[in-house]
């Protein structure tokens, strides 16, 4: 791998690689002094073209907890507010020296594009509706942290399906893998071309639930949806809102996740996203899982040929 832009485009094998060494990251997230010396010397730069919290902060903890510098380019106060395009963007961030670019980017392709004009590892972070790769590997490190295996289960994606490039990395990691997928939504909010991906769907919640290993939790991204996707979101809430009633169809021992951010009340109830009645919610623990996967991602693509992750 050069980079990291889509689980459509990673192979199984390498999938299977990052999982086993983000396994053995974690181990490092438990020590008293989280350091290790494997990328010392090297310098990671984050570039987001959108908010965000969980993502950017866990690659820079990633970066610093194996000694790289951890660089963030604040976009709003960079040249891109002078109308620098993105790719004079990268070639800079490049002649700065920079041994990887993480991207975050409204338009889908961005990190593609990126990786099509640099000679160093881009790593896609979210794009436009396209895919969030690391979501998707962090999911599934967590899938089979709690499930021990990933294939033959079956995990339902709940929610606004449409706008979600982690539902997306998600249908493309966990089928390859060798898990059934079901996509679960209002028509309205599945995407156009829902049919030709390898997903079962539903648009009844209690249907698509019968019998899932996991089910999976999107937030509805208002800010990206068109009017007139909703009548209003008290009837989104009580028609696909994932509550402790509606978890009654899938398996007792149902595993729940959520990427975050979410909005309590009207996607997932409180009890639910709290893991409270006896209820699997692993939600806090794919933040931490968030930081071993990306400490295996700039491992695989910064790192040069030597010491395994077991070694560290």
């Amino acid at each position: 791998m050069k980079h990291l832009l889509t689980l459509r485009e990673t192979s199984e094998a390498d999938m299977r690689y990052l999982l086993d060494t983000a396994t053995a990251f974690r181990e490092i997230l438990s020590r008293p002094v989280k350091k290790v010396p494997t990328l010392r010397g090297r310098a990671m730069i984050t570039c987001f073209y959108e908010n965000s919290t969980r993502t950017r902060t866990s690659f820079e903890m990633a970066a610093k907890i194996m000694s790289a510098e951890a660089i963030n380019i604040a976009v709003a106060q960079s040249s891109v507010a002078k109308g620098e395009s993105l790719k004079d963007t990268m070639l800079t961030l490049q002649a700065l020296k920079a041994d990887c670019i993480i991207i975050r980017h409204p338009a889908s392709g961005a990190a593609q594009f990126a990786a099509e004009h640099l000679g160093i590892p881009i790593v896609n972070a979210g794009d436009g509706r396209h895919e969030h790769p690391t979501q998707g590997l962090l999911d599934m490190l967590t899938i089979r942290q709690e499930k021990n295996e990933i294939e033959g289960l079956t995990v339902a994606i709940v929610g606004d399906i449409m706008h979600s490039r982690v539902a997306r990395s998600n249908i493309w990691g966990l089928t390859k893998l060798g898990a059934t997928v079901r996509l679960i939504g209002p028509r309205t909010l599945l995407p156009h071309d829902a049919e030709q991906l390898p997903v079962q769907i539903f648009d009844d919640l209690r249907a698509g639930l019968d019998g899932a290993d996991v089910v999976n939790v999107l937030r509805l991204q208002t800010e990206r949806m068109e009017k007139g996707l909703l009548p209003s979101l008290r009837e989104y809430s009580r028609l696909f809102g994932v509550t402790a009633g509606s978890l009654k169809a899938a398996k007792p021992d149902v595993l729940v996740l959520h990427p975050g951010p979410m909005n309590r009340g009207v996607e997932i109830s409180a009890d639910v996203a709290d893991g409270k009645g006896g209820i699997r919610s692993a939600i806090e623990t794919q933040v931490s899982n968030g930081v071993a996967v990306r400490m295996a991602v700039l491992y695989l693509l910064m790192s040069a040929q030597g010491a395994s992750a077991h070694e560290l």
